[in-house]
């Protein structure tokens, strides 16, 4: 019996027997078939564990911009990371799919992108009815990137999937991360949901530079509009204002964060990754969404990511979190990758981009 996605028109694996035909064996030592799923996989939604939307989207970016074509450099990659991971071995047995991007998201984003471009160029909105016009628009965009986002996530949860986005920009999840929340309430009313938030930045301006929307200000959005997010911890952070730092602190209670030169302080003081890890994980409740921006990472891991800043996480280590949390029993109840942002000839930030999704889809299915 098919499964309904409240609308959503799966892609790849939607009775397509051509996409890879039945009567070949799938082998995941061998090289990726044309025109398969991600990571090369034979998995319809409905056999998969984990259900993947694209959302190329990226319209408020406000340095580098170009994440919109994240999604199909990481499904291209993806189709050359060998499946037998070091930490969570073969991930690819609990079924990936990964559907299209919804309808029309591509020509909506490259459409409130020339829109938003006048304002980021001076600075931010002014009080202008031309301005006003503009905000009015873009926010119009980032309602729908909120609702598609809500619906898919929705669905796959009753459905039992672990449902993931690619972003686009950071301001993609927002709709993913309310539907986690409100399910996550209903498995533990008291503990909620619990976010862990890779990132180099807070993301906790207030409508940055007017968009209520904006990728700057994905957590400020979490905490003011979804209270069953419980918890906030946020990795790596080392490029971030004084308003950001005072909004943490008048959430105290619920945001906890790890700042890039304290975490490479404590290493060279001789603290111990794992126990690290540990004090990064000991706030989290049971049930845990990941959000991860790929400017978490070391910049030339990621180079043409739109904010990258130096210093960051090694992949290394960003994987041995990954795959500590998975030890430490937490349900991953759904996560996110976005900022991967494809340029030059090498497609490193693809590359990393696909391998850092495959280690998000081990830790979800790991527990």
């Amino acid at each position: 019996m098919g499964v309904s996605l409240g609308g959503w028109r799966r892609g790849y694996w939607n009775g397509d027997e051509a996409r890879y035909p039945r009567g070949m064996k799938f082998d995941p030592s061998a090289a990726a078939v044309a025109d398969s799923g991600i990571f090369g996989l034979p998995n319809s939604f409905e056999d998969s564990a984990i259900v993947i939307v694209p959302m190329p989207f990226d319209a408020t970016t406000s340095y580098g911009n170009g994440a919109h074509r994240g999604p199909g450099a990481v499904l291209e990659a993806s189709k050359q990371v060998d499946l037998f991971d070091h930490h969570f071995g073969r991930v690819y047995e609990q079924g990936i799919f990964m559907d299209d991007a919804p309808k029309g998201m591509l020509a909506m984003c490259r459409k409130a992108r020339k829109m938003a471009e006048t304002i980021i160029a001076k600075g931010g909105a002014t009080e202008s009815a031309l301005d006003k016009r503009i905000i009015k628009a873009v926010n119009a965009a980032g309602d729908r990137v909120n609702a598609e986002a809500y619906a898919f996530f929705r669905a796959a949860l009753e459905c039992g999937k672990t449902p993931a986005l690619l972003g686009g920009d950071h301001s993609t999840p927002f709709g993913a991360i309310k539907a986690c929340a409100e399910f996550a309430s209903g498995l533990d009313a008291k503990g909620g949901l619990g976010i862990l938030h890779f990132d180099a930045h807070m993301d906790l301006r207030d409508a940055f530079e007017g968009f209520a929307w904006s990728h700057a200000s994905i957590m400020h959005n979490v905490l003011e509009r979804v209270p069953q997010v419980s918890t906030l911890v946020q990795v790596g952070i080392r490029d971030y204002s004084e308003d950001e730092v005072s909004v943490a602190t008048r959430h105290k209670d619920r945001t906890h964060v790890h700042y890039g030169p304290d975490l490479n302080h404590a290493a060279l003081e001789g603290e111990k990754w794992s126990a690290t890890c540990g004090r990064i994980l000991k706030p989290l409740p049971k049930n845990v969404y990941i959000s991860f921006d790929i400017d978490a990472l070391e910049p030339h891991l990621c180079p043409h990511t739109g904010t990258p800043v130096a210093g960051g996480l090694s992949f290394d280590h960003a994987a041995l979190l990954l795959a500590a949390l998975a030890k430490s029993g937490r349900n991953i109840v759904g996560f996110d990758l976005v900022e991967v942002c494809p340029g030059g000839s090498t497609e490193i930030d693809a590359n990393i981009g696909a391998r850092v999704l495959y280690k998000l889809c081990g830790a979800a299915g790991a527990v």
